[in-house]
């Protein structure tokens, strides 16, 4: 049988304890034709010494300063030949057939571009988790969210979402892409840094006319905010600022001409919002990313030009508001948004 080559690269920043707790799961992968390599983001702890002494068959990519997310992975990934790579989290819990069913899926499929795994929560395995859950999807206003999962409300995995099914976007927290169609698409946005890079890159795949899935029958376990808690308002404005600039790349410009005023206007409502609920910082956060949105704009970003598509021609999209449904009709549950699209 064959066995397509799979480069299992986990980008690591002084995360030692992830390590330590995570990567015998990884190891024990059942998949045969498997590489599993660590890119080191120029960690200041001991992670490189505990890898050395503790996992010697782990191969190692020495980036010499913290490139982020997305820089990180586009560095290690010129240094990775595979047919596959597996972008995982040093924070995931993997089952040890999770590859095999993801492989087989795509190569079922040459024009699956990349999948993911369904994401439950490491402390509560019955719910899924916030980055990813069962597939991403978004909203016509750009708002990300996924089945399992809307907003901060993730549901209990009871095997409603058990289809592999299109998507719109698959989690960068074990995300399974062949190396052509990275490469193709000059793999991340560097300038996001982390947070919303691989639903730019997914986003970019599907204007391309690739389809991106979730594979259903393959699990793991994440636990979330290794890097930077939801909360943080370091990740705030990357949210914010990323959300924006993706919108500017890939709404064609008759639907940006309207869309992005309406966005950035229900950004300063929550801006507003958080300030009344005496959170400053989130307030500041969103000053800073849309002044980062403007710093982008002048600097005059280069971008790949790809074929425009409106968005609703895109797989994984709900064409209303989530706003309008989660605060304003309560729809917390995504089986329950998506009856009103059908």
């Amino acid at each position: 049988m064959n066995f397509p080559a799979v480069a299992i690269v986990i980008l690591n920043y002084n995360g030692r304890n992830f390590l330590e707790q995570f990567l015998p799961s990884v190891f024990a992968s059942t998949y045969p034709n498997k590489r599993i390599i660590i890119a080191d983001n120029a960690s200041t702890d001991d992670s490189i010494d505990y890898l050395k002494n503790n996992f010697p068959s782990a191969e190692l990519i020495m980036l010499d300063k913290n490139y982020g997310f997305a820089g990180g992975y586009n560095e290690a990934l010129k240094k990775v030949a595979s047919d596959y790579y597996v972008l995982l989290n040093s924070d995931v819990e993997v089952t040890p057939g999770w590859i095999e069913d993801m492989i087989d899926l795509m190569a079922s499929n040459k024009n699956i571009a990349a999948c993911q795994p369904k994401v439950r929560s490491y402390h509560n395995k019955k719910y899924f988790e916030y980055a990813g859950a069962c597939g991403g999807w978004i909203d016509t206003l750009g708002y990300a969210f996924a089945r399992g999962r809307i907003f901060d409300v993730c549901e209990e995995d009871t095997g409603q979402y058990n289809t592999n099914e299109k998507v719109f976007w698959a989690t960068g927290a074990a995300l399974c892409i062949r190396a052509t169609c990275f490469h193709e698409m000059d793999g991340f946005d560097a300038y996001f840094f982390a947070h919303m890079e691989e639903i730019d890159l997914c986003w970019r795949l599907q204007r391309t006319g690739y389809a991106i899935y979730c594979c259903a029958s393959s699990t793991v376990y994440h636990v979330g905010g290794g890097t930077l808690a939801r909360t943080n308002s370091r990740k705030t404005y990357l949210n914010f600022r990323n959300n924006l600039i993706m919108l500017f790349k890939n709404l064609p410009f008759s639907e940006a001409v309207w869309k992005m005023p309406l966005r950035i206007l229900l950004d300063w409502v929550f801006a507003f919002k958080s300030l009344l609920q005496k959170d400053a910082t989130s307030f500041k956060a969103v000053l800073q990313a849309h002044a980062g949105v403007i710093k982008w704009m002048v600097a005059g970003s280069v971008y790949q030009k790809l074929p425009s598509k409106k968005i609703k021609e895109i797989s994984g999209v709900y064409n209303a508001s989530l706003i309008w449904a989660y605060f304003i009709k309560k729809k917390k549950h995504f089986s329950e948004i998506m009856k009103e699209d059908r």
